[in-house]
């Protein structure tokens, strides 16, 4: 087996950056450029890489992430950018950058986690992973209608006019859930802020609340609330629901009950999460927040 150099932690090296940067558009069709042209990439988010020739060839990441369960804060660890250049497959990299994480790492957090498509699901098992399914919390609105606001100030938000505002939200956000939830996770939050939904951040102007939101075929997704303050649901609701829409899905675990909320299992194997902890540390129904996904 060919031996190549292993490097970390290289966000202030131009050229392995951008290196990394090709190998993850070449292979999840995502440009983080503009992500850490701006200075989101911080020393939460690290990368161990395999180079050959200056060039990244294999890649796995961390973050380090604040997870509240019930309360209580954890230390964890989620990876993800799990990576191999085409041509270099089947060497068995991956396996060794997992394993060389895990065995860093091992001491120093509370658990592993990660999220995983269809086709590596028998993948990490190979290192002590379980598959824990998630649930979905949905909310019927043909049986429990909202009363809408009339007038609501709701404005959609863009990278260049509203950035400043962005930052200061994911700078300061309230935690939305006791029961799961993520905090100080703002270099995740400006990467779907600028990379995944940047079509799909609203502001709420008279509850000083940002929306991350889709409406498609009446199913109204809401994957992120974030709010400086805690904030009421129902009043939330009441702003963003259009006379089309039939149901909200919540793309992570409500701290709230509202009549007619119902919860179910979601398998999910273009996203499925694979937990490794010494003890169990999740348990009943809960998703994690779909903004903290790396």
């Amino acid at each position: 087996m060919k031996k190549y150099e292993l490097v970390s932690n290289y966000r202030h090296d131009e050229k392995l950056k951008t290196s990394f940067n090709d190998l993850a558009i070449k292979t999840f069709g995502l440009d983080f450029q503009n992500w850490y042209n701006q200075g989101y990439w911080n020393d939460q988010y690290i990368p161990y890489s395999f180079i050959q020739q200056g060039k990244v060839i294999a890649n796995a990441s961390i973050s380090k992430m604040s997870v509240v369960i019930n309360g209580q804060r954890y230390k964890s660890i989620q990876i993800g950018t799990v990576m191999t250049e085409e041509n270099y497959r089947h060497q068995g990299l991956a396996k060794q950058l997992m394993q060389h994480i895990l065995n860093e790492y091992k001491e120093a957090c509370d658990f592993f986690y990660l999220f995983a498509n269809d086709t590596v699901l028998d993948f990490y098992p190979k290192f002590g992973f379980s598959r824990i399914q998630e649930s979905e919390f949905s909310f019927d609105l043909v049986k429990n209608p909202v009363q809408r606001k009339q007038h609501a100030s709701v404005q959609q938000l863009t990278i260049e006019q509203d950035l400043i505002l962005l930052e200061k939200y994911a700078k300061n956000r309230q935690v939305n859930s006791t029961i799961l939830d993520v905090e100080h996770n703002q270099h995740l939050l400006m990467f779907y802020f600028i990379l995944v939904f940047h079509k799909a951040n609203y502001y709420i102007e008279d509850l000083e609340t940002i929306v991350l939101m889709e409406e498609e075929d009446g199913v109204l997704n809401i994957y992120d609330i974030i709010a400086l303050q805690s904030f009421k649901v129902d009043a939330v609701l009441a702003r963003i629901v259009q006379e089309t829409t039939k149901k909200v899905i919540f793309y992570f675990t409500p701290d709230f009950s509202i009549e007619g909320m119902t919860v179910a299992l979601h398998p999910n194997d273009d996203d499925a999460l694979f937990v490794l902890a010494k003890k169990p540390v999740l348990r009943g129904s809960f998703r994690f927040p779909l903004t903290s996904h790396c």
